[in-house]
């Protein structure tokens, strides 16, 4: 069980070569609790502390730092400007070690909650939920509720903890892992194909008849085994938002389209599909994980993306 923050600072410390350093970490937190807190009283009542040992250890850590932080009067307390600037310090420091707490909480311990994630919907039936149905197996105390969709769905926004995102990340703002690669293939239902001259190189494609992922640019890049880059830019009479549906309607032999490998290579393991330019490679895309910052379930969040990253996604 992890150890509470608060009863670690105000512990007693062991080693008296550290009393500094842990003394002015104690005044720190108790400094940030009575802003949280908005009274010395209230702060020494939440601490279990009295109301004395609140100021005096405000007044010692203004008196270290050499100055005011807290204008002080019998109704309210404000931050001086320097109080503003070490406040927020302040709050990074705790933030930072209640999370190192999180992780090795979640290391040590059987995690227990609900996480909320959502999934592209073409994942439902691949690897990646083959994982989450592991993961409950393994955690039963977990409880997840997936959301399978091709719409893009905010952290924020929709109450969610985690999301799986395939392409390129554009939000720095968010805390991110790469998981895998998911390969792409070039396939074609095989009586279409048939009807058709075989093509050597991705520019005979563009007379083909091309059914489209609408989430996708409409120019697709190739690299052939030399290193030679060809792109392609077609317009296709079908555009499809449902990677399911993609993979429906290219076994209607209506065209040529790019599907997730596993997709792929199973319909031209069924002999409905063939694969097309196999020696000419797509670019891949990047699983992620993608979760907010400060994520109000930090340590189950980590617990699961790290059991992700240690998954064979692709």
């Amino acid at each position: 069980m992890a150890v509470p923050f608060d009863y670690m600072l105000f512990a007693e410390p062991i080693d008296p070569r550290d009393r500094t350093m842990i003394d002015q970490l104690r005044h720190m937190a108790i400094f940030a609790k009575v802003l949280e807190m908005g009274s010395f009283r209230a702060a020494a009542k939440e601490l279990g502390l009295a109301p004395s040992r609140i100021s005096e250890s405000v007044s010692a850590l203004e008196q270290h730092l050499g100055v005011t932080l807290l204008y002080r009067t019998t109704r309210k307390i404000t931050l001086t400007n320097e109080g503003i600037i070490f406040h927020a310090r302040v709050l990074d420091m705790l933030h930072s070690a209640e999370a190192g707490f999180d992780e090795l909480s979640a290391l040590s311990e059987a995690p227990s909650g609900t996480l909320r994630i959502s999934l592209p919907a073409f994942m439902g039936t691949g690897p990646l939920s083959t994982a989450i149905a592991t993961f409950a197996q393994q955690y039963p105390k977990v409880n997840l509720s997936v959301t399978y969709t091709d719409r893009v769905m905010g952290l924020i926004e929709d109450g969610l903890d985690l999301n799986i995102r395939v392409g390129w990340l554009d939000d720095s703002s968010l805390m991110a892992r790469k998981l895998a690669e998911g390969q792409r293939v070039l396939v074609a239902g095989k009586e279409y194909a048939s009807r058709r001259e075989t093509p050597q190189k991705p520019s005979d494609l563009e007379s083909w008849d091309w059914i489209h992922y609408r989430q996708r640019s409409e120019t697709t890049e190739f690299t052939s085994p030399t290193g030679e880059v060809e792109k392609v830019k077609v317009k296709a009479q079908l555009e499809i938002d449902n990677i399911d549906a993609l993979n429906h309607i290219v076994h209607q032999n209506v065209g040529v389209t790019i599907l997730p490998s596993y997709l792929a290579f199973a319909g031209v393991d069924s002999g409905k599909l063939v694969q097309l330019l196999p020696d000419w490679k797509l670019r891949p895309l990047g699983i992620y994980a993608v979760w907010p910052d400060n994520s109000r379930r930090g340590s189950l969040t980590l617990r699961f993306v790290r059991f992700l990253s240690e998954q064979e996604l692709c």
